[in-house]
């Protein structure tokens, strides 16, 4: 990536507007470097400060496909400016010493652009203390390299003291750096807050105080005079003409010590010291300018950052709470006194901001509803003690009475929040709240409203259990005088009481199957209070489902035999074993198989379906009957429901067959469903486990 041949493959992909620039700051690199070594004393051994850092913004400067060739630049200006005066005067350095300073400063200039931007093709930011940590190591680090090449330099070549010349130009290029490398970064971006007077009073007063401090030879301290004027400047000014600000201090007092003025001009002499002392000490007024100056300029951007920051979230939070007129927002400082008081507050509890202001938050409270509050929490009835429980995470949403200004009590739900600042101590309080006393009071009447319901409820069950109780006592009570009538009916019609006569057999045989009819309600009115009460218990054993429905078949055979009906029975050629009760079981077939030939006309006819599938059997009974309307399905399992076509066509039935059908095949552990369509048939689907 160093090698020329690398940088001028990309020569063509660079924007012009870059290579114009970077070629203006090597030039500048070029004046400043032969200024420098020009300036330097006569007799010393180092370059005075030459200008590292504009090396360092050039790297900066430029995109990185143009290190190779900028590295070779630099070196070369570097080489020029050190050694091309010893050509015309003696301020020129020999050419060995010349190829060591230009290497250091190139190796320099590229780990410190390295270090400084990581390596990244923009330019590096200066604003933020990170960034002032990597550019403080990085021009240290670059320090440091450029001190290695030039004792190695010296010793080599035996150029004055190795430890001095080290000194020197180590301090010179981390001045030139710490002063120049801010000018090629994206530094805070925050304008001057000084008016135009007060910027033109610190540039007078720059271009008077420095000149002055640097006159006298007597008193060192006074040139630290200036840095007040550029502390103030980093306050108050941008940051580039707080830069350029310092640039002009230190440009005068290099000026100004080359021209063998100041404090700094005569140290070698009066204190007896190498004239590289000179060039030592001013590098090191510049690191104390920069090291105060750049920080300073920083922070004070990300300060102004901050505020600005914090400002748009005041405004934002601002505008959320004036908008949310709906909820009342009261905030208080750590002792209580409202702070905050916002329009939902001003619409719920009746208060002008001006009135509640400065006032303690209690005035929202009555004695009663903080006492009640405490009573709940059980703690002391004491203020202190229920915000503290109020402020608990799982408090939330609390319900608290607060007192409007016309005196009435409303009850609002209120969350409330500590403030506390970095330090966790308290800084005040927010409360937000809403109105829910309506909600609550709906919410009661609505309890209300439900334990009425569940008290009808209550009762029409109690009535429901006398009914069927009732139902059950007086199916038993009949069956017995029934079954009394069916055994006299038996004996007259064998004529054990005398011969009868036609008229007399015929109304015996009308009245003993009424009779019957009779048994059979009875019969099905205990068979479903029996379920329902959960009285039902089945016979716990396994029987072959076939034999039921084959049982159920025969019984109802006569009946289609007579009406002419072609009904048909498949079943499965292995058994089918079911567990439960095959009584119950032979009655849902009988159910089922008696309607379908109930309620299908003369001709028509019915299929009885039974097959096995996996752990499940199936019973489906087709017939092409007078169906249900759809309109009347859904209510088809309900006691004692006949549809509107089995009471116009007077077909009997107490319509509980059905019933009695369903609750059975539940029971064991089944469900039943039907598919009709009034006049043309139904199809009732009975699926039962059994066992595999």
């Amino acid at each position: 990536m160093l090698s020329g041949e690398f940088a001028w493959e990309g020569w063509d992909q660079v924007p012009k507007s870059w290579t114009v620039r970077v070629a203006a700051v090597v030039l500048l690199m070029a004046v400043a470097g032969l200024v420098a070594v020009w300036g330097a004393p006569e007799g010393g051994r180092v370059t005075g400060i030459w200008p590292a850092g504009l090396a360092t913004g050039a790297l900066l400067l430029a995109r990185r496909r143009l290190t190779g060739l900028l590295l070779v630049a630099i070196f070369t200006v570097a080489l020029g400016t050190v050694w091309l005066p010893s050509l015309v005067s003696d301020n020129g350095r020999p050419f060995g010493v010349s190829l060591g300073f230009a290497l250091g400063s190139a190796l320099e200039a590229w780990i410190v652009s390295r270090l400084f931007s990581d390596g990244r093709d923009p330019r590096p930011h200066l604003r933020s203390d990170a960034d002032l940590r990597r550019y403080f190591y990085s021009v240290a680090a670059g320090g440091a390299v450029v001190a290695v090449a030039g004792f190695l330099t010296a010793v080599v070549t035996d150029w004055g003291d190795p430890g001095l010349v080290a000194a020197s130009i180590a301090t010179a290029h981390v001045a030139s750096n710490l002063a120049l490398i801010p000018f090629f970064c994206r530094l805070p971006n925050q304008e001057s807050i000084a008016s135009p007077g007060e910027r033109i009073f610190q540039w007078l007063t720059i271009v008077t105080v420095t000149p002055a401090v640097f006159l006298p030879d007597d008193y060192p301290s006074l040139v630290f005079l200036a840095v007040p004027v550029l502390a103030w400047g980093a306050l108050r000014l941008s940051p580039r003409e707080a830069l350029a600000q310092m640039v002009a201090v230190l440009a005068f007092a290099i000026v100004m010590t080359t021209a063998g003025t100041g404090p700094f001009a005569d140290v070698p002499e009066r204190y007896g010291m190498s004239v590289d002392a000179r060039g030592l000490m001013l590098a090191a007024f510049a690191i104390v300018c920069a090291t105060i100056v750049v920080p300073l300029m920083i922070r004070v951007g990300d300060q102004i950052a901050s505020a600005r920051e914090a400002k748009a979230e005041r405004d934002i939070v601002q505008r959320i709470v004036d908008g949310a007129t709906g909820v009342a927002i009261v905030g208080s400082d750590e002792a209580g006194r409202i702070t905050l008081y916002n329009p939902g507050a001003q619409r719920l509890l009746g208060y002008e901001r001006s009135e509640v202001l400065g006032q303690h938050s209690t005035m929202f409270h009555t004695r009663a509803a903080i006492r009640d509050k405490a009573r709940e929490f059980g703690v002391r009835d004491d203020v202190v003690d229920v915000v503290r429980e109020l402020t608990k995470s799982g408090a939330a949403g609390t319900l608290i009475r607060f007192r409007r200004k016309d005196g009435v009590e409303r009850t609002h739900a209120m969350t409330l929040s500590r403030l506390t600042d970095d330090k966790g101590r308290t800084t005040g309080y927010v409360s937000t709240s809403e109105d829910a006393t309506d909600q609550l009071e709906a919410q009661r009447a609505l309890e209300e409203a439900l334990e009425v319901e569940r008290q009808a409820v209550e009762r029409l069950r109690e009535v429901d259990t006398a009914k069927d109780a009732f139902v059950s006592s007086v199916s038993h009570e009949l069956r017995t005088p029934m079954t009394s009538i069916l055994g006299y009916l038996e004996m007259l019609g064998e004529d054990a009481f005398g011969p009868l006569s036609d008229d007399q057999r015929n109304a015996v045989r009308r009245v003993s199957s009424n009779t019957h009819r009779l048994l059979g309600l009875i019969d099905d009115l205990l068979t479903l209070s029996r379920v329902d009460n959960d009285g039902f218990d089945y016979v716990d054993r396994v029987f072959d489902l076939r034999e039921a429905v084959q049982a159920a078949y025969v019984v109802v055979s006569p009946s289609w035999e007579e009406r002419g009906l072609q009904v048909s029975l498949r079943l499965p050629d292995e058994p089918v074993p079911l567990l439960g009760d095959r009584d119950m079981i032979e009655r849902v077939a009988l159910n089922l198989v008696s309607n379908a030939v109930k309620f299908t006309p003369g001709g028509g006819s019915v299929d009885v379906d039974l097959s096995t599938a996996g752990d499940h059997a199936d019973l489906v009974v087709t017939d092409t009957g007078i169906g249900v309307p759809e309109q009347e399905q859904a209510q088809l399992f309900d006691r004692f429901f006949r549809s509107t076509l089995a009471q116009k066509q007077a077909i009997p039935g107490s319509g509980l067959g059905l019933s009695i059908t369903r609750a059975i095949v539940e029971k064991h552990g089944g469900a039943v469903s039907f598919t009709s369509q009034a006049g043309e048939g139904t199809v009732f689907r009975v699926r039962l486990p059994i066992v595999v």
